[in-house]
């Protein structure tokens, strides 16, 4: 190994081996930014699709969501911060780390796994406010054109202010976020029903787990924020300490994801039965609509649009952060446009489609899911972990036992929308 290369991993180690400062309250609302992100439109489905195979498919996906979560985020924090640029986006690493041909293609799928979900959070959001004003406060449906408009262009707004602005609007819309999540989820608990436990074969549950994997990852996934919050990180601590800081970060994080998230799912599916959970998929709707139909009960009614627009609109600003920096990346890296010039072109073009296809109002949200879902998984999980066998400062990780959980998870949630598309 060359002296760069053994200053680059004896730079790594010590890094790993330095403590975390003090928890301070940026580091709390990084921890709040990446929960919003997170927790999206996805959350309103997950229940339907974790639940229809049972309770016993829903205890295991449980147990393996937090190291499936974490162990992943945490993989591509490190790939961001193993770069030697300490200004360094996904981009940027992936060109050092790939070559110049394959960091453009690995960039073009990172961007494409983010801006369809940007579309789903247009849609969603423009319906969600649309079917608040029209059936809860009784006022008149505006103008599609004129209100998706509006809704897209504030949110853009909010992230031209800038990281601060970003921030003080992730503390201000989580913290109702996650306390509507967690009275939902102890409201339901008087309509719970004891489950059957029944072992399914397991044939039936290994293409259950199989099947949901993807699901999983999906509606935990806040890799669109990690790029920009990896690098707020060394900017705000130094590269010594960015690392440790940012595992704590991201641990504190899926933590705080796995136990609200879940046991919002657990409630939904302990309150509804398989058959009712099957009727919901059929109709398409999130959990707290068939809630609401199904027990027509006014207090969920009202609720589930308020939760609706926070999660949507938390996690559509976390996702056009990840969009942004890697449209602008592959722009300033191709073209000879300067930074500035880049920046004018990704707002205006984002602003654009995301707007259009919130006006012609498509039916995408399944088609969305299998376009982006395989795309963040090789993202997530499986590029990372090629990573630590190719990169010098990151081949400490080799032959560890998450890297292989991590490859493995990645290949499971890839295969099964691979099927899904092909059926």
């Amino acid at each position: 190994m060359t002296d760069r290369g053994n200053a680059q991993v004896s730079d790594t180690q010590n890094t790993l081996t330095a403590k975390a400062s003090p928890w301070t309250s940026y580091d709390t609302q990084w921890v709040l930014s990446l929960f919003g992100t997170a927790v999206g439109a996805g959350i309103l489905f997950l229940p339907i699709n974790l639940g229809i195979g049972g309770i016993v498919p829903l205890i295991i996906m449980a147990i393996l969501a937090y190291p499936m979560t974490y162990l992943a985020h945490r993989g591509f924090t490190r790939f961001i911060l193993s770069s030697r640029r300490t200004d360094a986006d996904f981009t940027d690493v992936v060109v050092e780390h790939f070559g110049p041909a394959a960091g453009q293609g690995i960039s073009l799928l990172y961007f494409l796994s983010i801006f369809p979900v940007l579309l789903i959070y247009g849609v969603g959001l423009t319906n969600t406010v649309d079917s608040f004003m029209v059936n809860q406060a009784d006022m008149a449906s505006m103008p599609r054109a004129w209100l998706s408009g509006v809704l897209v262009a504030g949110l853009i707004a909010i992230m031209l202010a800038g990281e601060k602005a970003m921030l003080r609007t992730f503390s201000i819309m989580v913290y109702p976020l996650v306390a509507i999540l967690l009275f939902l989820s102890v409201y339901l608990i008087p309509s719970w029903h004891v489950p059957e436990l029944v072992m399914p074969a397991i044939s039936d549950l290994s293409s259950t787990l199989w099947l949901a994997t993807p699901v999983v990852i999906f509606s935990f996934s806040h890799v669109a924020a990690l790029s920009s919050f990896a690098n707020a990180q060394r900017r705000h601590y130094g590269d010594e300490e960015a690392t440790p800081k940012s595992e704590v970060i991201v641990r504190r994080t899926n933590l705080m994801l796995i136990v609200f998230v879940m046991l919002f799912v657990g409630s939904c599916v302990l309150t509804l039965s398989p058959e009712q959970l099957v009727e919901a998929k059929a109709q398409n709707v999130s959990v707290l609509s068939y809630l609401a139909n199904a027990t027509d009960n006014p207090f969920i009614a009202t609720l589930g649009p308020i939760v609706a627009f926070i999660a949507i609109t938390s996690s559509f600003i976390g996702h056009f952060l990840g969009a942004r920096e890697s449209l602008i990346g592959m722009l300033t890296k191709s073209t000879p446009l300067s930074y500035r010039q880049a920046h004018a072109i990704c707002i205006l073009a984002l602003f654009l489609s995301i707007w259009a296809v919130s006006i012609i109002n498509p039916s995408i949200l399944g088609m969305m899911e299998a376009l982006s879902g395989p795309i963040i998984a090789m993202i997530l999980f499986i590029m990372p972990m090629i990573a630590v066998y190719k990169v010098k400062s990151l081949h400490m990780y080799k032959g560890k036992l998450s890297t292989f959980f991590v490859l493995a998870t990645g290949a499971v949630a890839v295969s099964a929308l691979v099927f899904k598309l092909v059926q």
